[in-house]
């Protein structure tokens, strides 16, 4: 017979695993796999939810002018509107903030660095890094964990998203609960998805021919944005190789020798490797209608100017700083050896690029700020 003990034990242990909480559900469209999930951050309703009030938070700058949404608007498919980010103290990034419509799926995190594989990773980078400062909290660690334990929201929220801890208001648990919320930024329910779903009169004629058009083997597009992330650097739950990708597209070429301005050498900066000045990891084209300028430097402003720079087999530069033609780039991806297309195949193209919104996933309140229901105190 057991001692009371040993009952005590055993009764508190079933009602821990009767009270476990089920394991959490994306809410997937039918044609995405599940996402990769790390075994140290798994994911909860509980979890998203703090991470979504931290997500759109102020505090988390270090002069409280930002949050993780000033460069990520929902409407803009978590983009932000401008050629190049702008940072908390005024700093300009070289490149622009990029969609986080199924970031959750991104084999790599960043524009060109190789090595940032995770969304808890890459969270520091925005929040303590110096060169550019973006959100300026280097050094301010115990001051941010000091804010953010002054809102008596958050006592409920992190000890809820991080049930047993002592002191669950860590950094390491912001940038965890920060992850799980962008995880579940899953875009799927595009015009052009329902059309492929048998609603035949969701996209247009002309946009039904630049989709034949975009995957034909002239244009080519689909090889580096294919598949349901319309990117060729994804990453999922039971994908077995590094999808991670990189790609030049012939925007520049300064010295003949395929040289890109120096505060944008692409994946270059990481490898040292000349022949990889240039290359950046190709976007989803999921919103691409509303993420505009595009290209890394935001040196583009519409769709038809990006299809007519591919049409041309890169850009050439004819005056200014950044003189050179980007067609003879040789680091230029096989892929990006023009076409010939007509204004209307052109317009065709740009309308299936169009036909990629998802409005549902621009206006889902799931996603959006939590602080206009409940002001931050």
């Amino acid at each position: 017979m057991l001692g009371q003990r040993a009952t005590f034990f055993l009764m508190g242990l079933l009602f821990v695993i009767g009270c476990e909480e089920p394991a959490y559900e994306f809410d997937l469209p039918a044609t995405f796999p599940s996402p990769r999930v790390p075994e140290d951050n798994p994911m909860s309703d509980a979890r998203v939810e703090l991470g979504r009030h931290l997500f759109y938070d102020s505090r988390l700058s270090g002069n409280e002018t930002q949050s993780c949404a000033t460069c990520h608007v929902q409407a803009l498919a978590f983009t932000d509107g401008r050629a190049q980010g702008l940072g908390s103290t005024g700093d300009m990034h070289p490149r622009g903030s990029m969609s986080l419509a199924n970031v959750g799926y991104a084999a790599t995190m960043n524009w060109s660095n190789p090595v940032v594989r995770d969304l808890e990773s890459q969270a520091l980078t925005p929040m303590f890094g110096e060169d550019p400062v973006e959100l300026g909290l280097a050094g301010m660690e115990e001051t941010l964990l000091t804010r953010i334990a002054s809102e008596p929201v958050y006592a409920s929220l992190f000890a809820a998203a991080f049930p047993g801890e002592a002191e669950p208001i860590q950094v390491a648990n912001i940038t965890r609960a920060i992850a799980a919320f962008e995880r579940t930024l899953i875009s799927g329910n595009s015009a052009y998805d329902r059309f492929l779903a048998g609603e035949s009169e969701a996209i247009s004629d002309s946009a039904l021919r630049g989709a034949e058009l975009f995957f034909g083997e002239e244009l080519e597009c689909f090889h580096c944005h294919g598949g349901f992330l319309f990117s060729s650097a994804v990453d999922h739950e039971g994908n077995v190789f590094d999808q991670a990708s990189f790609q030049n597209n012939g925007l520049y070429n300064l010295d003949g020798r395929g040289a890109y301005p120096a505060n944008n050498p692409g994946l270059a900066e990481f490898t040292g490797d000349p022949a990889d000045q240039g290359s950046f990891k190709p976007p989803t084209l999921r919103n691409i209608g509303v993420t505009g300028p595009y290209m890394h430097d935001g040196s583009i402003a519409t769709l038809e100017e990006v299809v007519r720079m591919y049409a041309a087999g890169g850009r050439n530069t004819t005056e200014g700083p950044n003189f050179g033609d980007g067609r003879t780039n040789p680091n230029k991806s096989i892929f990006v050896n023009g076409f010939e297309l007509d204004d209307q195949g052109i317009a065709d193209v740009v309308a299936f690029l169009e036909s990629l919104t998802d409005e549902a996933f621009l206006n889902d309140p799931r996603h959006a700020n939590p602080w206009t229901e409940r002001p931050r105190e």
